[in-house]
């Protein structure tokens, strides 16, 4: 077995090849329900806000990433992603926290305005073994970049289905245990290091 700096050099290079490779796969829906384009709203309802969260990269593709919002200290489902596939939240404007879980759980603020749309990345850390998921903003300049809209389209639209609730049901012991695991870690960072979506994040 190698190991060292050259052995971590090739296991890096070997998963930046993986990476490249399967960087273009989608996931398989699983406990969400797939919908066509026609069938999403072009904006939120008015006086709500929307998020769009989005696994715009193939990368883990075999391996489901679940989203929450956490209100009153307890996760409620938003959707389950699978590679390629992106999910819309309407929710009242205001301050919010969200959780995506993998094999662990990161989080991410956010203080939307009413009436606008706002995008999120659920974005794969591959380690040696597990698959980490972290939830990041989208500024509100990188909107209209070509290969981001490029990215956004090549996603399938998914929505929460009875299976969905019922996979939540299963495992919110899992799902607690991780949020409660985590997310004391991920509030001793510094401020400028926890992800926010800001108010003019959107448009």
């Amino acid at each position: 077995m190698r190991s060292g700096p050259l052995g971590r050099s090739f296991g890096a290079a070997v998963f930046a090849l993986l990476a490249l490779l399967l960087g273009g796969c989608a996931g398989n829906v699983v406990n969400m329900q797939e919908v066509a384009p026609e069938t999403i709203a072009a904006a939120p309802p008015s006086g709500k806000a929307r998020i769009v969260f989005m696994r715009t990269s193939g990368v883990g593709f075999a391996i489901q990433s679940s989203v929450f919002e956490v209100k009153d200290n307890f996760p409620s489902l938003i959707g389950i992603l699978a590679a390629k596939t992106r999910v819309a939240y309407d929710l009242d404007p205001g301050k919010h926290l969200f959780m995506a879980i993998g094999e662990s759980a990161d989080f991410m603020t956010a203080d939307v305005l009413a009436d606008k749309t706002y995008y999120a990345l659920v974005s794969p850390r591959m380690g040696l073994w597990k698959a980490r998921f972290a939830v990041e903003p989208v500024r509100l300049t990188e909107l209209d970049i070509p290969s981001f809209k490029t990215d956004v389209d090549s996603c399938k639209w998914v929505t929460k289905s009875d299976a969905s609730e019922a996979w939540t049901r299963a495992n919110i012991q899992s799902i607690v245990s991780k949020q409660s695991e985590y997310y004391p870690d991920w509030q001793k960072r510094p401020d400028a290091e926890k992800p926010h979506l800001a108010p003019d994040m959107g448009r």
